[in-house]
């Protein structure tokens, strides 16, 4: 059983906020905890939102006590009152996540069966108490450039293993592969999407993420690699340069890494297709859609190729530009 990160910070926050509270001699001091729990966020971003939202709702939630108790009375009848009203607010001022986290301080209020300055006092420094360890807990993220690198080394292996297995195909005409790595990348590159969101959310100040546009370099040629596909199965193995398209599959399978290689396999290209222009016109429909479905192919290599120059062009310039302002 694996233990995360949010639960250990949980684990030591509930406490840490309890006995904060008791040291402090605050009634309710238990509730302290119950903040401290609801405020563990998956993210730096997610976590000053959510100790905003809830300090807001929490203080709100304070004033609505006041008078709906105080007016109507300790009664069952006056927090569901009260309640009618509270909620609709805080989804018009947008604070909803506050809601379960105000209901805490609601109901201690409503406990006490008399409200007075002290009380109310003593509230709000349990309120900062059990949100504030959260959010001072929530400043530590671990980092998730670990995971990213291994996100980013599967999605190459897979895109190796279908470029090989595509010049098999088409040099063989024979199905061997069950083809799940098709669908373990897309899995792998949602994932990513997600991880790189969430980093994001983790440091406040950068603007830009280093695997963001790597990850959407690669969605963008798999979505080419799965549109191949089904041109690769309609080459017949007779014309002579189906076999020069295998070759550069194989070789173009075991190039694919971050470096900048897109270049050299773009000039192998252009020789292939002026071998290509250079073959003899076709003479009957079947070798017709043949010759237009393999135009299509380098057509779409081509495509593939080029979006990872640019990429890499964008990531040299982007460092480039950081290298600049570290200087300055």
């Amino acid at each position: 059983m694996k233990i995360g990160y949010r639960t250990i910070k949980t684990a030591i926050g509930t406490p840490l906020a309890i006995s904060i509270a008791q040291f402090l001699g605050l009634s309710n001091f238990v509730s302290a905890g119950i903040l401290t729990i609801l405020c563990i966020q998956p993210s730096r971003k997610q976590s000053f939102l959510s100790a905003w939202n809830r300090f807001l709702a929490c203080v709100l939630a304070s004033v609505f006590s006041l008078v709906f108790f105080e007016i109507i009375g300790y009664h069952p009848v006056s927090v569901g009152l009260m309640l009618a009203v509270f909620i609709p607010t805080t989804v018009y001022l947008k604070i909803t996540q506050g809601i379960a986290t105000s209901s805490v301080i609601i109901l201690n209020l409503y406990s006490a069966s008399g409200i007075d300055l002290n009380f109310l006092t003593d509230q709000f420094v349990l309120i900062i108490v059990g949100i504030g360890t959260g959010l001072l807990l929530n400043l530590y993220m671990p980092s998730l450039d670990k995971k990213l690198k291994n996100k980013q080394n599967k999605v190459e292996s897979n895109f190796q293993t279908i470029l090989y297995e595509v010049a098999l195909y088409i040099r063989n005409k024979e199905i061997h592969w069950d083809g799940k790595e098709i669908s373990e990348t897309e899995q792998i590159l949602e994932e990513a999407f997600d991880l790189v969101e969430r980093d994001k959310e983790n440091h406040l100040l950068r603007s830009k993420h280093p695997y963001k546009d790597y990850f959407y370099m690669r969605q963008r040629q798999f979505e080419l690699l799965k549109r191949m596909l089904p041109l690769v199965t309609k080459l017949p193995n007779k014309i002579s340069i189906s076999e020069k398209v295998a070759v550069f599959f194989e070789s173009l399978s075991k190039a694919v890494h971050p470096g900048n290689t897109a270049i050299l396999y773009l000039e192998e290209l252009t020789k292939l297709q002026k071998e290509f222009d250079e073959e003899e016109l076709p003479e009957t429909r079947e070798e017709f859609e043949t010759r237009a479905n393999l135009f299509r192919l380098l057509h779409e290599i081509e495509d593939y190729l080029l979006l990872k120059q640019k990429f890499k062009k964008s990531d040299i310039q982007h460092k480039k530009e950081a290298k600049s302002k570290a200087k300055a």
